[in-house]
Order: structure tokens, then C-alpha cells, then sequence
């Protein structure tokens, strides 16, 4: 695997970066005792059971299983080669490293090669777009609109936003002569087809063009507002691709991630305008669903960043309702959920064009409503209060969201604003609340408690004490190549009854014996294969003591012998029923003698 990169370059990218720093990126961790811990990004989970050790510089997840370096984290998580995972390394440690053909646009390794030219072909067309909307008189209308609504040159170029020709198939003839088939400009989107005449034109003409990135930053598709009334509908969208779903893509995230990680909490807007408005506004940590309702994969990728969501939507009835929605499927989630409030029928763009940055900082984005306090702004829409029916059922969702709430002082507040409000008796509603608690099951802990337990779809069986025995030994092989050699000797012709074992224990001998020093890092590369990485990674995740004596070391090559001999003795009584089932008595009574034998040895 590493054969490219010489061993002491390998040392100094180790050493450059830390796996806590890197594996932040993509997954939120919390540090619990001396391990780092979050949702495993490999698999779907709502406990966390992927763990992160800062002083082994390992990872490992304990419901699927997956483990490794710094280096195999990156080549999972990004589907890339260990030549390119180091390339990443090098670039976020400051090192040095140039490997041979590393400058390629896209490797066989990264990206299906039609994928990659698909991403190819829209950052180049962007770019032609961005070009036409800052420098030529063709895009001088679409500029002044856009400054016109408050957007700035500085976040223009931020957000790659370009302009469309109104012509038929000049994108087409532009990224034909790049060398782009029109086949694959199809699949990726960004031409269509007349059905009189099966020819291919321009999906996209005479729109502001807002690209659209993945969670890696690669354009996937556009998002595509129209000038004029004529030019229906009026957002265009990049329709599904191989490379764009808009149910996975959260505008925005990939530039707002590290300023959401240091804020602590994302912000998730309607549509993209209010992101890039709120952008402009000093507002950094804003994402929004492309044309969407929120999805457990948009979920998902928040989850990577941050368990705090404020929610910034339109006030409108409409906005109303998402809001809800989408605040009850994160609450489930196990994100805490605060909401921003706008005046009537305005939208964060409309506040800011209105009122300015600063108000729009303090007193929108900086005095949010708890997620129980908007639910009660939520249930008098469309209520008359005045109105004795409606009063009471208002007061009714109120009390039943009140009795779901954990925090007694919370319970408390909530029920006094109720009682002030309608003039009722503080008494009897807390005796109506108690009536509504005894109803409501025992709460589960919620899904972002920090509770380290496989998932039960691969909860393992107990352990036997071979096993046992067989992992404690490489654990102490993993760290002292004296006692490696040593256990070698003790176990003779016997091997480790693990097939996994046994290829971990020969590679380790194959490790020490090319002249390598007890690292496990190192070693973890050397591994050609991910099971066995995994593998090693689970056994030094358990943090055994490496302090060992004598005595271990042979009770533990006892427990393996044992267990091969007993093994052996199996297979002798089936040797010996099938020669007293064909009347061979002398061969029973040697193959008995052995089994004695081997019973005396245990």
C-alpha cells in the first residue's frame, strides 16, 4: 500500500496531523474519559459507538465494525486511494509531498470516471457563467438585479454565481469542444432533449445560475432563477443525476461546515437566497434543502457537524408549517431545536434588505424561540382564542406538549404562562398535567445521549476464552517484537484457530522481519487487507494494560494449545466411531490410545 511513499515521509505526515482533527471534519465528536466519540459515518446509527483514540491515533466503531489510521479513515470516507488520503494529509500538516501522477484531475481510485467528468464539466461551464455575469455587457442585466437585491461582487464570487446565454446551445458547443460528449452533458443535466427531433439544447438559458456543491465540494448541478416572466418556471433545478440528489444535498455545507463546527450550532434556512443573504450579513453558518422537505440524509450530514439546529424560515403560513415539520423530525433526532422569528410575510432576505445586518444578527438569529415555545406560537395558528372551542383545544396541545417535557422546571414555566394567559387555576392544571404524565410511556434516552453500545443488528456473541486468549496475545505482539518471536516459538505447528488471527499474526511476523520498529500505525498500512485493519484496530481499542509478565504470556499460548487439542480429540472420536462402525476394532483401539493421550497432555 505504501510502497510510493518512503517510511520516514510516512512518519512525518503521522506526525503532522492528529486523527481527532482530521476525523472532526466529518463527524462530530465528543470526548467521553479518554477516547473521542460520535455517530459512525459508515454506517446509519443514532447511539454513538464510533470511537477516535487521540494517543493511539486510531479509530474504530463498535457497531459496524470499521477501524483504522488516519490514513484508512480518509480512503474509506472519501472512496480515494492511500497515495491521495496522504496527499490530504500532507496539505492539512504543511508537508511536503510530491507523488508521482498526484496531479491527475480525477483518479481511478477517487470517482467513477464518469462521475468525475460530470463534476468536471459544471465547474468549467460555472466558471463560463461567473465570467459572462461579472465581465461582459451579456450579463449586465442579470448583475444589476442581483446587486439590485442586496447581493454583493464579495458574495458572488463566494457562492460561484454566473449567468446563462439566452442561446440554444451555446453550453453545449462550449463543453463540446473540451472534449465533453453530449451523452454524458445529458446524464449530468445540463442539456436536454427535443423529443420531435431527439436533438440537444441548452437546459439552462438566460438565468442567474447558482451552482450547487456536494458535501466535498464539487459541483453537481445548478440551481437556475429566471429574468423575465416569460421564462417559466421560475427556478430551474438540475434535475436527478448519478452525481445530484437533492434529497442528500444541504446548500451551502460544505463551505458553512467549519464555521458551524466552531459556532457550535447550524443555521437551516428555506432556500439558498437566505443563505447567501444571510452570508452577506455576517451570518456564516447557514445551509438550506434545495426544493425539498428535510430528509434523514440531510439529518444525517447535519448530525457530522453539530447536535444544535436553529431553524430561519419564511413567516409565512407555508414557512409555518416546514418549520414544524422539519423541527419535530430533528427533536426525534435527538437535536436540540431553537427557532428564529420573523415579522409577518417576511423572509430573512426582506429583514435584511429592510432593517440591516446588525438587527438581523441580534435580533433574529441572536434571540431565538425554544423549540416548546415556538410549538405553542405553532398551535394557535388558524385558532380564534376568543372562541371557547378553539381555546380548548389549544389548551389541551399545549398541556400534552408541556407533560412531554423531561426538565420539571421547564414543565413548570410553560404551565404558569398558561394559567396567567387564560386565568386558570395554576391547581388544577398541574393536577390535569400529572393525569397526562401518568399516560405517557417511560421516554427512552434520547438518540444524542452518548451511550457506547453496539448496534443490535451486530450486538457480537460472548467471547470463548481461546478468543480471548488469541487477541491478548497480538495486543502484546502489536507493541514488542521480542515477545512476537517468542510466542511464535511456544505455539511450534499449532496455529491461532482464528483464519484472521493467524494472517494478522504471519503479517506481523512479515512486518518485524522487513526491519520495521513496533508502531501501530504503521503496521496498520502494512495490512493489505480491511478486515484484518479492522480487526487490529478492535483489539487495541481495548485499552489492555501492556505491563505483562511471564506467566500471562504462557497461560495465554496454553489457552490456544488447549483448544487445538481439544479440537484434535474431536476429530480422534469421530476416526474412532467410524472405524468401530466398520467392525475395524484394532484401528479404534489405537485411535482411543491417542485420544488418551492427548486428554493426559491437557
Amino acid at each position: 500500500m505504501s510502497t510510493r511513499i518512503p517510511e520516514d515521509k510516512l512518519n512525518e505526515l503521522r506526525q503532522s496531523t492528529d486523527i481527532v482533527d482530521v476525523i472532526s471534519d466529518y463527524v462530530q465528536l465528543k470526548k467521553q474519559g479518554r477516547n473521542y466519540f460520535g455517530l459512525c459515518p459508515f454506517h446509519g446509527e443514532n447511539t454513538p459507538s464510533f470511537s477516535v483514540s487521540a494517543e493511539k491515533q486510531i479509530f474504530h466503531c463498535f457497531g459496524c465494525g470499521m477501524g483504522g489510521n488516519v490514513f484508512t479513515f480518509l480512503m474509506e470516507i472519501e472512496s480515494i486511494s492511500f497515495q491521495d488520503a496522504a496527499l490530504k494529509i500532507a496539505e492539512k500538516g504543511n508537508v511536503q509531498l510530491e507523488i508521482e501522477g498526484s496531479q491527475n484531475r480525477h483518479k481511478e481510485n477517487e470517482l467513477p470516471p464518469e462521475h468525475a467528468d460530470m463534476m468536471e464539466a459544471h465547474e468549467l461551464i460555472a466558471k463560463f457563467y461567473n465570467h459572462l455575469l461579472m465581465n461582459t455587457n451579456e450579463g449586465s442585466i442579470a448583475l444589476e438585479y442581483l446587486l439590485n437585491r442586496g447581493f454583493t461582487e464579495e458574495s458572488i464570487q463566494k457562492f460561484q454565481i454566473g449567468y446563462s446565454l439566452p442561446s440554444w446551445d451555446f453550453s453545449l458547443k462550449f463543453l463540446e469542444k473540451r472534449g465533453f460528449h453530449t451523452e454524458l452533458l445529458e446524464k449530468a443535466g445540463l442539456v436536454a432533449v427535443r423529443d420531435k427531433d431527439n436533438s440537444h439544447f441548452d437546459r439552462f438559458r438566460d438565468r442567474i445560475m447558482f451552482p450547487l456543491l456536494n458535501s466535498q465540494g464539487r459541483i453537481v448541478g445548478f440551481s437556475a432563477r429566471s429574468l423575465t416572466k416569460e421564462n417559466q418556471p421560475k427556478y430551474l433545478n438540475t434535475p436527478e443525476t448519478e452525481i445530484f440528489n437533492k434529497s442528500s444535498l444541504l446548500y451551502n455545507y460544505y463551505n458553512a461546515r467549519s464555521k458551524i463546527r466552531k459556532q457550535g450550532y447550524a443555521i437551516l434556512f428555506e432556500g439558498f437566497a437566505d443563505v447567501i443573504s444571510a452570508d452577506s450579513a455576517g451570518v456564516h453558518n447557514g445551509v438550506a434543502v434545495m426544493g425539498t422537505s428535510l430528509t434523514e440524509q440531510h439529518i444525517h450530514l447535519l448530525k457530522r457537524l453539530t447536535d444544535s439546529i436553529l431553524l430561519c424560515f419564511d413567516s409565512d403560513s407555508a414557512g409555518a408549517e416546514a418549520a414544524y415539520r422539519s423541527g419535530t423530525m430533528l427533536v426525534k433526532k435527538g437535536l436540540t431545536v431553537t427557532v428564529a422569528m420573523l415579522p409577518s410575510k417576511m423572509d430573512p432576505d426582506d429583514y435584511i434588505m429592510k432593517f440591516g445586518a446588525e438587527k438581523f444578527r441580534e435580533d433574529v438569529i441572536g434571540n431565538p424561540q425554544t423549540w416548546m415555545a415556538y410549538k405553542l406560537i405553532y398551535f394557535r395558528n388558524g385558532k380564534n382564542l376568543q372562541n371557547e372551542g378553539d381555546k380548548l383545544e389549544y389548551i389541551n396541545q399545549a398541556m400534552k406538549e408541556i407533560g412531554e417535557l423531561d426538565n420539571p422546571v421547564e414543565r413548570d414555566i410553560y404551565l404558569r404562562q398558561l394559567s396567567e394567559e387564560f386565568s386558570l387555576s395554576l391547581t388544577a392544571l398541574s393536577e390535569q398535567l400529572q393525569q397526562i404524565r401518568e399516560t405517557i410511556p417511560k421516554q427512552k434516552p434520547k438518540e444524542k445521549e452518548l451511550v457506547i453500545q453496539p448496534e443490535p443488528s451486530v450486538t457480537k456473541s460472548i467471547p470463548t476464552a481461546y478468543e480471548i486468549a488469541e487477541r491478548n496475545l497480538l495486543a502484546r505482539m502489536l507493541h514488542d517484537e521480542e515477545i512476537t518471536y517468542k510466542v511464535v516459538e511456544m505455539l511450534g505447528d499449532t496455529p491461532f484457530q482464528y483464519d484472521e488471527h493467524q494472517a494478522i499474526l504471519t503479517y506481523l511476523v512479515g512486518y518485524y522481519e522487513a526491519g520495521n520498529i513496533p508502531d501501530l500505525s504503521l503496521f496498520i498500512n502494512y495490512l493489505p487487507d480491511k478486515k484484518l485493519r479492522t480487526i487490529v484496530t478492535e483489539i487495541e481499542m481495548h485499552d489492555l494494560n501492556h505491563d505483562y509478565n511471564e506467566k500471562e504470556i504462557r497461560d495465554y499460548v496454553s489457552h490456544v494449545l488447549k483448544h487445538a487439542k481439544l479440537l484434535m480429540i474431536k476429530k480422534k472420536q469421530a476416526e474412532q466411531k467410524a472405524a468401530e462402525k466398520n467392525n475395524d476394532f484394532t484401528s479404534a483401539m489405537q485411535i482411543l490410545q491417542e485420544i488418551i493421550e492427548l486428554r493426559r497432555s491437557l
